[in-house]
């Protein structure tokens, strides 16, 4: 369905004095949409760093580059940073930056029938934020037990005690609640609904702008300390000494892809969301370049400060630090707990450690939440404060009722996986295969993007996002398929039911969600006919293959699909 736009100054000119549009209407008067943005792009930029470095960058990336070539893996690291990473992300800046909304109504906006892939997107992280609670609320408990290494000589047992979690084939529908991480999982949900509440400027990039140096500083602090441990030198070479030969493994390059694309937040509607709260004249390109950098260059370091610790942990057990090498949960709240209990001054350690997790996990989450809140306050209209207690209210007590139980972690280790490979993986590569070969729109963006962009795209982006993307992603999918039903026993050893209930079917109604939603009505009210938040009319939709032009437009939304005028049919 076609939107028509109400009219507009030429483009360059602005309203001739006394007859622009009154604050908090558009063009003919119509109500603006009152969004909320960001003040700057410093603002946006530590926003989006904030949402990049999350657990993954801590207890992730330093055993994946392990386990592929160790140095040797940076190369293939930073191809996959180059190729894929950031150019999905200008993907999503293109985005939400053009059509100034939420995943919905900016891919409404782009071609009527792709809104389904921002509900999807929408969906994901609806699931994402109410499992993440959970870790934030554990790594402020592990935060407290740091100062007298509560867990004792088997951190392993403690955990199992500590959250009374069902395992394996033990997993089933369980609410036992553990007391002490119910308490916690209120307080992110409180500390949550209060950032939420103050919107863009006053509390997602404020916040961001406090954590964020926060977290620098105490991971600083905490690799200095690492590296000052008997036998992290030892885990040092470990990690970066080269296995050249692993590169000629086809696994460990998707490895890399893999890293990348989960690291930077990319194709599930947050970066898109964040674009959308830009100033029309931002250089996005020159943006993205410093957030993807940024987030590599955390994840690089937090593998000195783990490998540094893991090389302590190998010298005082005696062993390889093959052995003592783990990720994910594991290694935050078992191979940790355990260096911190034996290291000198563990206790400083333990803190700098878990209380990094809760700042990377709490900026993350915030992201995650913002998709939400954006979207439902795009679909009826709201202003800040409604949307936002109408979003997170529920999503908290739902995160409070079923995660803080025996049953949470089982519940967050299959969600997790199935939400990670067939919910963004899936979504990232269905919106670019439909982007690339079905709408045509990557002239439109790119074109888009070059007008204030300080570093241009050309031939190389458009291959990278056209032909590597969908390889690798698909490749990704049909290798994690493969895993999970070729496997031996079920995932994780869980009843094959649970797999599937919270599993499968969880994927796919994320799918059919989409699509549902998508199908229903915008009321009047909503934002998506609206004049945009400084009262300009909307960029049209998507001509296929068709680049923009313009001449002295005054911002890249002035940009309109070049025709005959141009010389181009």
């Amino acid at each position: 369905m076609s939107t028509s736009h109400p009219s507009s100054p030429s483009p360059g000119k602005g309203p001739a004095p006394g007859t622009g549009p009154t604050p908090g209407t558009g063009t003919g008067g119509a109500p603006r949409a009152d969004r909320g943005a960001f003040s700057g792009r410093t603002a946006f930029i530590f926003a989006a760093i904030g949402s990049a470095v999350g657990l993954g960058n801590i207890w992730r990336f330093p055993a994946v580059a392990y386990d592929n070539g160790g140095g040797a893996f940076i190369l293939p690291y930073l191809v996959a940073l180059l190729t894929a990473g950031i150019p999905l992300l200008f993907v999503d800046y293109a985005i939400g930056h053009r059509w100034r909304g939420s995943p919905p109504m900016a891919w409404r906006r782009l071609t009527r029938w792709t809104e389904f892939i921002g509900w999807w997107q929408v969906l994901i992280c609806v699931v994402i934020a109410v499992y993440y609670a959970l870790i934030i609320a554990w790594a402020m408990n592990y935060t407290v037990f740091s100062f007298d290494t509560r867990w004792g000589d088997d951190p392993g047992a403690f955990f199992g005690s500590f959250t009374r979690a069902l395992e394996g084939a033990d997993a089933t529908v369980a609410f036992d609640y553990v007391p002490p991480v119910l308490i916690t999982c209120i307080l992110v949900w409180v500390a949550i609904v209060l950032v939420m509440v103050l919107g863009v400027h006053n509390g997602i990039s404020k916040s961001a702008m406090i954590f964020i140096p926060l977290l620098v500083i105490m991971f600083v602090i905490l690799v200095v300390r690492a590296m000052m441990l008997p036998g992290a030198f030892t885990g040092l070479n470990a990690f970066f000494r080269p296995n050249w030969g692993a590169l000629l493994s086809p696994g460990v390059w998707v490895a890399a892809y893999g890293q990348i694309f989960f690291s930077l937040s990319v194709a599930f509607g947050i970066m898109l969301t964040y674009a959308s709260y830009l100033k029309k004249n931002t250089d996005l390109t020159g943006s993205g370049l410093v957030v993807g950098f940024a987030n590599s260059s955390f994840e690089i370091l937090a593998g000195i400060g783990v490998f540094s610790a893991l090389g302590f942990m190998a010298q005082a057990q005696g062993v390889a630090v093959d052995e003592v090498v783990s990720s994910g949960i594991g290694l935050a709240f078992i191979a940790f707990p355990a260096i911190i209990g034996e290291a000198p001054g563990g206790a400083l350690i333990g803190v700098l450690f878990f209380g990094s997790l809760v700042l990377a996990g709490f900026t993350s989450l915030v992201s995650i939440v913002e998709v939400v809140i954006s979207a439902i306050g795009d679909k009826f209209g709201l202003s800040r404060v409604p949307a936002t207690l109408l979003v997170t209210v529920p999503l908290g007590l739902f995160s409070i009722a079923v995660f803080p139980t025996t049953m949470g972690l089982a519940l967050l280790d299959v969600m997790d996986n199935w939400a990670n490979q067939y919910g963004i993986v899936g979504a990232a590569l269905v919106s670019t295969v439909v982007l690339v070969y079905l709408v045509r729109a990557l002239p439109t963006l790119r074109d888009h993007l070059n007008l204030r962009g300080s570093f241009r795209l050309g031939t190389g982006w458009t291959v990278s996002v056209a032909v590597i993307v969908p390889i690798v992603l698909g490749v990704s999918l049909i290798a994690s398929t493969i895993d999970l039903i070729g496997g031996e026993g079920t995932y994780s050893g869980y009843p094959l039911w649970f797999n599937i209930v919270f599993g499968w079917l969880m994927a796919l109604s994320l799918v059919v969600g989409g699509v549902v939603l998508s199908l229903l009505p915008w009321p009047r009210d909503s934002n998506l006919n609206r004049p945009d938040s400084d009262g300009d009319e909307l960029a049209p939709p998507v001509v296929p293959g068709t680049g923009l032009s313009g001449h002295d437009v005054a911002t890249p939304h002035q940009l309109r699909p070049a025709g005959p005028q141009d010389g181009r049919p």
